[in-house]
């Protein structure tokens, strides 16, 4: 993704002795100048959830007010701190999840899927503190919270800000040595920082992560100790480091369970390390057990955003929470973008131009492209049969021809960049979805310009390919239609983390079937 231009707020930092410094853009590193008198320039661009950053230049966007939530401007209120109740029933789930499925309608707010508008307190906490949201809702519902908007919006021929997210309400630690925080809440000479830089830099960002957002929680000052009532604790989470083994057999999948059981002793052997029996109170109250830190990780791996800025010469890569714009869900084809306003160093959610948004859609954000379902039900919890970049792997030597199968849908572009060309047809083909273009870059292909397809070779290597799907599918213990039941009946009964599994294998079979329906007619299409 190209870099682009904007500013964040000065960062104090600890070097390895623990001496703080502050950074600014006129000198580099100094005492002299304060937080609020700076004026550097960083730049800076998103890897990770790809989450598109455009800078804001300083001019007010018009919006829609918080009236009718009950919201005053009185910067006054009092709140008070009630402590993050990891394993109490009684908080909210808000999971991570695929908003909207490529190529499909926009989910609506409606009476019938059980959405309830967030309380108004959950708005007031981040109001006081310079929260802004503009025209949408944030609901919850049987499947967590996400945002939906508050009324029709007509189609824009510029981004429309929906939501201001103030920097301080943040969480954000660099990549690399040496360690920057901001706001920087961690305490001279607390033990949490020798944790901290004790970290490989390259592999251990979610454990950095974490132990910023326990000692967040533990603060009673910290906005996040507010927040926290809103996250899902541990039997609502869905991140599947806390799952049984039992549930980890419900994937169907021996490879993925290995790999998410290998980080579960990832994180419990950093945590029987840095957490013995015999710590200081200040640090053994953060994560009193395993599973503590293990709900901190999963936190870090589903709520995480990277970004690399530029602070006067020198370049940071950062890890970040950012509160409210956590609660977008994901979707292959989202609604918004973020970018970041230089006059007071605001993150702004803008809904993205050249969209018509209907009362009651749901906003939604890209979390990254390029990535299988095994990678979105590893970190998020959730995973899509629409998913155009999920992958089968074939063993087989046969191939269909790459441009014939692209035309035969009406699909353009490299394959990085696939899309349906809906100009190409005269009536848009409802068959043609994500899946669909998870096929074309999946299914074994060759591409040779001087070389024309044969009719006869292309039906011979489909029915290959088909053939291998349904064996891959009879390597399944169970049938689609078992698991729908199965989850039609049990799921009420279940962890969030055993629903999570039972999707991601329907998932997998419902790809796998929508291959074979996607064989079938290019053979039947490529005779035309």
């Amino acid at each position: 993704m190209a870099s682009q231009s904007l500013s964040l707020p000065v960062f104090g930092f600890k070097s390895l002795s623990s001496t703080r410094e502050i950074l600014c853009g006129q000198h580099g590193s100094c005492g002299r100048c304060s937080v609020a008198g700076s004026s550097f320039l960083p730049r800076s661009t998103f890897s990770g959830r790809s989450v598109v950053i455009r800078e804001k230049l300083p001019k007010k966007d018009e919006g829609y007010g918080l009236e009718g939530y009950g919201i005053s401007s009185d910067k006054t209120s009092s709140h008070g701190i009630t402590p993050p109740r990891l394993n109490s029933t009684k908080q909210r789930s808000v999971e991570a999840r695929v908003a909207s499925e490529t190529f499909a309608p926009r989910p609506k707010s409606s009476d019938g899927d059980e959405l309830e508008t967030m309380e108004p307190e959950f708005y007031r906490m981040g109001y006081i503190r310079q929260f802004r949201a503009y025209g949408v809702e944030f609901k919850e519902g049987p499947m967590g919270v996400g945002v939906y908007a508050a009324k029709d919006i007509p189609t824009l021929n510029k981004a429309r800000v929906i939501m201001e997210i103030p920097s301080e309400l943040m969480i954000t630690i660099s990549q690399k040595l040496p360690w920057l925080f901001y706001p920087d809440f961690l305490p001279i000479g607390h033990p949490l920082f020798e944790i901290i830089n004790s970290t490989d830099p390259e592999t251990d960002w979610d454990f950095r992560l974490a132990c910023m957002l326990l000692l967040a929680l533990d603060q009673d000052d910290n906005f996040w100790q507010l927040y926290s009532d809103y996250l899902p604790g541990n039997e609502d989470s869905t991140s599947l480091l806390l799952a049984t083994e039992e549930e980890l057999q419900e994937l169907h999948n021996e490879e993925l369970a290995d790999v998410i059981r290998i980080q579960k002793k990832r994180v419990i052997d950093f945590w029987t390390e840095n957490w013995p029996s015999d710590s200081v109170l200040k640090l053994k109250r953060l994560a009193r057990d395993a599973d503590q830190f293990l709900w901190a990780v999963g936190m870090a791996w589903s709520r995480k955003f990277d970004m690399k800025i530029t602070i006067g010469a020198k370049t940071q890569e950062l890890n970040m929470l950012i509160p409210y714009a956590d609660m977008l869900n994901h979707s292959f084809e989202p609604t918004c973008s973020l970018r970041w306003r230089r006059r007071d160093r605001m993150l702004e959610v803008v809904m993205n131009a050249g969209q018509t948004i209907k009362q009651g859609d749901e906003m939604t954000l890209n979390y990254f492209d390029g990535k299988p379902n095994d990678t979105y039900v590893q970190l998020y919890g959730f995973s899509s049969a629409q998913n155009p970049w999920d992958v089968v792997k074939f063993s087989g030597d046969e191939k269909i021809h790459l441009d014939s199968f692209l035309s035969v849908f009406n699909l353009a572009g490299m394959l990085d960049e696939l899309y349906y060309n809906e100009e190409a047809t005269e009536k848009v083909d409802p068959f043609v979805d994500g899946a669909v273009i998870a096929a074309a870059r999946t299914l074994p292909t060759w591409s040779d310009g001087d070389l024309p397809y044969l009719p006869s070779h292309e039906i011979k290597a489909a029915r290959a390919l088909q053939q291998e799907c349904r064996q891959q599918l009879d390597r399944f213990p169970t049938t689609l239609m078992e698991d729908r039941r199965l989850f039609e009946s049990e799921s009420e009964k279940r962890s969030p983390r055993w629903q999570a599994a039972l999707r991601y294998r329907m998932d997998k079979k419902i790809f796998l079937q929508k291959l074979m329906k996607t064989l079938d007619l290019y053979m039947e299409r490529i005779l035309y």
